[in-house]
């Protein structure tokens, strides 16, 4: 009777112990905006000449969010990067960027194909965007709204296409920082 019983406790306890992770899998193998994604520069409507020569973009699951990384290029050279790992519960993040730390962020998904982010100052949202990604998978697009340099709010849409592999080691980078 006594083996019977803790083989029973034995068998709880490591059900109880691997469930956690493999309920949690699923959703991330399937979250849609998990992956490398490239601007179409071509596709996209930005103000002016502000388009991007160049933008990646790795999403890679974390736990109840994702870890985000991004690398830009613009027209005249200069490069940037920004990261952070947020959860989809609204609750602020912090954005670090090539020069340190950038406006907070928090995030809320809204469907499977849909998260809109906020861009925090002092208390007040000052820019959002709407990501949203296609039903085959394969476009993202990501609706920016926010003030130019003089106050004015301004809209940009990015088209941004999955990549294969052509930016493997960001995206190992991401995944392997998500991991810790």
């Amino acid at each position: 009777m006594k083996r019977h019983l803790w083989s029973f406790l034995l068998a709880t306890l490591i059900i109880s112990l691997v469930l956690p992770v493999t309920a949690a899998t699923p959703a991330c193998d399937h979250d849609p905006f998990a992956g490398t994604w490239q601007l179409n520069p071509q596709k996209s409507k930005y103000p002016g000449a502000t388009c991007p020569k160049r933008m990646v973009i790795v999403m890679a699951c974390a736990g109840n969010g994702v870890r985000y990384r991004s690398e830009t290029t613009y027209a005249d050279g200069h490069a940037s990067r920004s990261e952070y790992t947020a959860s989809y519960d609204g609750k602020e993040a912090i954005v670090m960027g090539s020069g340190g730390l950038l406006l907070p962020v928090s995030l809320k998904r809204l469907n499977a194909g849909t998260v809109v982010a906020s861009y925090m100052r002092g208390m007040q949202i000052v820019a959002t965007t709407k990501r949203v990604v296609s039903k085959d998978g394969r476009l993202m697009t990501i609706t920016t709204i926010s003030p130019d340099k003089s106050g004015k709010k301004i809209t940009t849409i990015g088209v941004y296409e999955k990549s294969n592999d052509e930016t493997a080691d960001m995206k190992k980078d991401v995944s392997k920082e998500a991991g810790k």
